[in-house]
């Protein structure tokens, strides 16, 4: 069921995104809240792909805030850190039930984190892409981008037709996502992350940044050439992204589109 991923360098199989500008990032979450909102009222029993970090949380608020039964939707999230104990506030299992399972009301039986704490990595991963494909895949995947361009943890020289896997962190991800730890010390080393191959199979990608920080990784996602170099740049060749931005991270785009 998983779409293949173009080679790097390849003749652009994608067509031009829709992008959405909010004024603020509560404003941005509203909007990208509608996109997941569509989806599910078409289908309740939609598979999402989970993201974490700062910039969907107005999208999780927002749609916790709508009229809609989650019960039936499944989660799959991008991403899970190595060395944190079960129930470590940072882990984005507990991110994801905190932010995510219990405001919408989900299944926890419907929602997957991929599990660090076993030691056979490899092939827990393989399994992780074996359950979205009999889930029937993604419906929409939400995603970040960092600021070197790393979609779920998949950091600069990432191969396009890379699979669910463990992925040692670059120094700049890990001081970005200092500020959620007491030290720069504590923020782990490695991480297991859906491949971008796994990425690419959801049937639509939404995309969502916020801030003056995020304004050239957006313009380089979208516009810049794509490279394994730069991951984010894979979102190019993919047939269906919605990109929702606030007006600071919209700067660098000129003209867009705004709801």
């Amino acid at each position: 069921m998983t779409r293949g991923v173009p080679e790097a360098g390849a003749a652009g199989a994608g067509r031009s995104p829709r992008i959405l500008v909010g004024a603020d990032a509560q404003h941005a979450g509203r909007l990208a809240a509608g996109v997941v909102l569509s989806t599910v009222r078409a289908n309740p029993a939609a598979v999402l792909g989970l993201a974490t970090g700062s910039s969907p949380l107005p999208l999780y608020a927002a749609l916790a805030d709508a009229a809609v039964d989650f019960s039936r939707v499944s989660g799959f999230a991008l991403d899970e850190y190595l060395g944190l104990p079960d129930g470590h506030p940072q882990s984005y299992a507990e991110v994801i039930r905190t932010a995510v399972t219990e405001p919408l009301g989900l299944d926890p039986r419907r929602v997957h984190v991929p599990d660090p704490h076993g030691t056979d990595h490899a092939g827990h991963a393989a399994e992780y892409d074996a359950a979205i494909d009999a889930a029937g895949g993604v419906d929409v995947q939400i995603l970040g981008v960092g600021s070197n361009g790393h979609i779920g943890f998949n950091e600069p020289g990432s191969a396009f037709d890379s699979r669910t896997r463990v992925v040692a962190l670059a120094e700049r991800t890990r001081q970005d996502n200092a500020r959620f730890f007491d030290t720069p010390d504590q923020v782990p080393r490695e991480c297991l992350t859906q491949g971008i191959a796994t990425i690419f199979g959801a049937r639509h990608l939404l995309l969502i940044a916020h801030g003056a920080q995020k304004a050239e990784p957006v313009r380089r996602a979208l516009h810049g050439p794509v490279t394994e170099d730069f991951p984010a740049s894979i979102i190019q060749r993919h047939p269906r992204v919605t990109v929702v931005l606030d007006e600071a991270a919209a700067t660098l785009l000129g003209r867009t589109s705004a709801e």
